[in-house]
């Protein structure tokens, strides 16, 4: 591999139908990205089988192989410290310095366990989280904890609105973004006691965070706030709802145009307005949930996506590893330090 090169690792067995798909989502990324090159990781034969009919992106690979894979029904607990598996090969080689960044679709429980496990979390961050981009009605937003933590304390939560904040900057190129946790509703009396106290903790910090206060599920969609930040398990519950409602509203669509005859004719003069709604809906076009606080940057593809999403995962770990993410974010911890609340305020928040 050239050192001029950005180079990804990728988990070539990880998540459905691979390796084709992640050939395939790689050939996608290759053509869209041609400073990065890769590491894959996996069974050799079945990775060379299908990387036949990609020749130009074969000059830009390098294939290690590895005798074991990391299944979806595989506890993390079991497979945690088993060194032989593609996905800890394929995350080691970010420790290593051999690659910027890691690329899985496989068990997000494992994905996680073994990143953190493996590339060590940033020192002075509390808890890494799984964050993601989404659309809203104007633009995009991000939103963390997305599973990592089912429990979260109010430091948590304060933490991940500064790396959220962080993020939104780089990967949005949003200047100032608008920070929420999200509650129940808007009072201050709702909720849970650890989201009031990581909102007083993140007003009476110095941290330089644009905080809007609470928003509510609903308000979501609304452009109401560039970063949401919750627990792991509400977050969790929050995006996949989110998912449902947008599957929702397309077979919705489709059904109502297939019952209705006016509907049909009517189709190709609102057929621009559905394709971007569609492109807008499109789950593959925000694959790749981040691990962030990490010593390394660790990206999730939904494990059941196609080529497209794959690519899609691929591209925005290249563009955060261009930005110098996970430097950045170890940067700012150093420079803001949550301990700048005196213990004594701690004391009153807790």
């Amino acid at each position: 591999m050239s050192e001029n090169n950005l180079v990804i690792s990728i988990d070539a067995m990880g998540g459905d139908n691979s390796p084709r798909v992640v050939i395939e989502g790689l050939a996608i990324a290759a053509r869209k990205n041609p400073d990065v090159r890769f590491l894959l990781f996996g069974d050799e034969a079945k990775i060379r089988a299908s990387l036949s009919n990609y020749p130009q992106l074969q000059k830009v690979c390098e294939i290690r192989h590895a005798d074991e894979v990391v299944r979806n029904e595989d506890k993390p607990s079991s497979v945690i410290r088993n060194k032989n598996t593609s996905m800890y090969m394929a995350i080691d080689a970010v420790r290593k310095g051999e690659a910027q960044a890691v690329v899985s679709a496989g068990n997000t429980g494992a994905l996680m366990s073994i990143s953190k496990l493996v590339l060590k979390t940033i020192q002075k961050i509390h808890r890494p989280a799984i964050v993601s981009v989404m659309p809203h009605i104007n633009g995009k937003y991000v939103m963390l904890d997305l599973g990592a933590n089912t429990e979260c304390s109010a430091i948590n939560l304060a933490e991940f609105a500064m790396m959220g904040d962080i993020l939104a900057r780089y990967a949005l190129g949003i200047r100032r973004p608008r920070v929420a946790l999200l509650n129940i509703g808007a009072e201050e009396m709702k909720g849970k006691e650890e989201i009031h106290k990581a909102a007083q903790m993140i007003r009476n910090s110095h941290m330089n965070i644009d905080f809007i206060g609470y928003i509510e599920p609903h308000e979501i969609p609304e452009d109401k706030a560039d970063v949401i930040v919750a627990d792991g398990f509400t977050g969790n519950i929050a995006l996949k709802s989110i998912e449902g409602t947008a599957r929702l509203v397309i077979r919705m669509i489709k059904r109502a145009v297939k019952k209705s005859f006016l509907a049909k004719i009517g189709l190709p003069f609102m057929m621009g307005v559905v394709l971007r709604i569609k492109k807008t809906m499109d789950p593959r076009l925000y694959n790749g949930a981040m691990f962030v606080g990490l010593n390394g940057l660790s990206v999730k593809s939904h494990g059941g996506t196609d080529a497209l999403g794959f690519s899609v995962a691929v591209s925005n770990a290249a563009n955060l590893v261009r930005q110098n993410f996970v430097s950045t974010i170890r940067c700012e911890i150093e420079k803001l330090d949550l301990d700048e609340l005196s213990q004594e305020a701690i004391y009153d928040l807790y």
